[in-house]
């Protein structure tokens, strides 16, 4: 934007970062649940803008899940993305060293790590899939967007509560909720500020819809019939036409 305003006021949209929230209330199925949950944090070796790394989970079933993500993330195999593995590499030493710098702090703020933590072998920028249980809104495993393969789960006990914490985020590019009441995921959907909401699922994104986020998650659509109107302008023609002549 700073570069389009000093050159030719090129209109521009921006897809940015993100903290996305994915809540899971009590009727949820435990372990569905959390092998969504864990490919909504994973994907990409945590590099993706809308992973769902802020992970919300019902009191009634918070020991459960926690017991399984952590499960899950110790037998995900990392290794070299040319052979049969799960997760490749940080992209550079910069991203390496920046994904440990969070997982250090989460570990001196206090976050319980009940899997991964540490490097991943002594060659190149393999980083462990990392679980944080007990994880509070204002630990910096929760604030900020790490791009790496952290996953936070924090402890909610209500509806209200959980989507005030959704909300208290400066991005909102998506969401997801997972629950078998689908009025409960309507009243979700209405109430969390993202621009891609997901139910039961995450990160399912197809040609035909929208993808972009609120605050500082970006302006503009990409995909869909909003993301051609970014591509086009409108003209405004006005014709003066003489009066009809009187017979």
């Amino acid at each position: 934007m700073g570069a389009a305003s000093a050159v030719n006021l090129k209109r521009v949209t921006l897809e940015l970062g993100g903290k996305s929230a994915l809540v899971v209330f009590n009727d949820a199925d435990v372990e569905k649940a959390a092998d969504i949950a864990h490919r909504a944090a994973f994907a990409n070796a945590g590099q993706c803008c809308v992973a769902g790394t802020r992970t919300y989970v019902q009191s009634g079933i918070y020991d459960k899940f926690v017991a399984k993500a952590a499960e899950i993330a110790k037998n995900r195999s990392v290794g070299n993305p040319y052979t049969d593995v799960q997760q490749g590499p940080q992209i550079d030493n910069d991203m390496f060293t920046k994904v440990m710098g969070y997982i250090d702090a989460g570990k001196k703020g206090g976050a319980r790590c009940v899997a991964g933590g540490a490097r991943q072998g002594n060659v190149g920028f393999f980083v462990q899939p990392t679980v944080f249980a007990d994880v509070k809104d204002d630990m910096k495993i929760a604030r900020e967007e790490i791009f790496g393969p952290v996953q936070s789960i924090l402890k909610f006990e209500t509806f209200e509560e959980v989507v005030d914490r959704a909300n208290d985020s400066n991005y909102g590019l998506g969401a997801g909720v997972i629950t078998n009441d689908i009025t409960t995921a309507l009243a979700f959907i209405k109430h969390v500020r993202a621009g891609s909401m997901w139910v039961n699922t995450y990160e399912h994104v197809t040609p035909q819809t929208p993808f972009g986020g609120f605050k500082e998650s970006g302006i503009g659509r990409e995909l869909g019939e909003d993301g051609i109107q970014q591509y086009l302008e409108n003209k405004t023609v006005s014709f003066s036409l003489p009066k009809k002549p009187q017979l």
